[in-house]
């Protein structure tokens, strides 16, 4: 809405209702509903799996799975503000949204989102350092760097969406307003809001390239670097093993790229909004879905990692 007169009480909040997937049939709730809980708890099982077989396996205590693990609680923090609710919505029915509860998960959704695209950031700048400077490596990437700067991309990007959200919540709303969308995104509230959006939209769309853009020039600008220094390495041995350790973080950066481009093509093109909708489900589910699965399939290290733990758990139930 543009500057449309707000049927609100100035005495309470508003409460907002998600519409879901509007055109999605009664009957379909169900099965729907099955196959967001499997992507659910496949995530939740995934990167609980990686999480605790890097901080139990001492192999695995490098600084490559210290942002690793990073990464995997990103992805269980970021399905968790969202598909909760969803599950919700399409089982009992749950439509309904406080204001406080709306906005708290809208923050979350894209701080957590944020937080992917800064940790991909310092996942790329680790494996440039580690091929391109390999002597300097124990030097650069000591454990007190590695912390921070996995706080340094945790706390801005906890920071970025927080003018966005803070002036959102401003905005003039129906005491009940529909949210087109099975979750708080930015855009949807903004676009169920009875003031001008011209601003909203805007700086939604400026934070979005700042996120989007701005670290994929940074982890491109590191393959190049470290392309170049693979290339000059003599023997076939040495140039694919420095690759093999590129490609589990490459095809997570391609998913996570991927997502966003599905999402934004969704939103842009002339298609319906049941796409749109989807678009950004797919970008909350898609990347947390695959990540451990890339990294359980293609990495040695953490395969080997999870069967020892697995073997070691056998072996101490066997002894009971």
């Amino acid at each position: 809405m543009d500057g449309t007169a707000c049927n609100a009480s100035k005495d309470s909040f508003p409460l907002f209702y998600l519409v879901g997937i509007p055109s999605l049939q009664e009957f379909l709730f169900i099965p729907v509903f099955f196959v967001f809980l499997f992507f659910y708890l496949l995530i939740l099982a995934g990167n609980t799996l990686i999480l605790v077989a890097v901080v139990t396996e001492p192999s695995l205590h490098k600084p490559m799975y210290f942002f690793l693990i990073n990464l995997s609680a990103l992805d269980i923090l970021l399905t968790t503000s969202t598909v909760p609710k969803m599950l919700s919505l399409l089982l009992l029915g749950d439509h309904f949204l406080s204001f406080p509860a709306c906005f708290l998960q809208m923050y979350l959704f894209h701080s957590f989102s944020c937080s992917e695209a800064f940790i991909l950031v310092v996942m790329a700048y680790d494996r440039y350092v580690a091929i391109c400077r390999p002597l300097h490596y124990p030097v650069l990437m000591t454990p007190q760097t590695n912390a921070a700067l996995a706080a340094s991309a945790w706390l801005t990007a906890l920071l970025l969406p927080i003018p966005a959200v803070v002036q959102t919540s401003h905005m003039a709303f129906d005491d009940i307003t529909h949210i087109y969308h099975c979750f708080c995104d930015h855009l949807a509230v903004v676009q169920a809001s009875c003031s001008d959006t011209t601003s909203q939209a805007f700086m939604g769309f400026c934070i979005a390239m700042v996120v989007s853009f701005l670290p994929l020039l940074l982890v491109l600008f590191s393959y190049v670097r470290i392309l170049a220094s693979v290339l000059c390495i003599s023997s076939q041995e040495g140039r694919s093993k420095a690759f093999s350790t590129c490609s589990s973080h490459l095809l997570v950066v391609g998913t996570y790229y991927s997502s966003i481009v599905i999402a934004y093509v969704a939103y842009r093109a002339d298609l319906p909004l049941d796409f749109h909708i989807m678009g950004n489900v797919v970008f909350a589910i898609l990347t947390p879905v695959l990540n451990p699965l890339i990294y359980t399939l293609r990495n040695k290290d953490v395969k080997t990692g999870i069967t020892k733990m697995a073997c070691l758990r056998v072996r101490a139930s066997g002894d009971l």
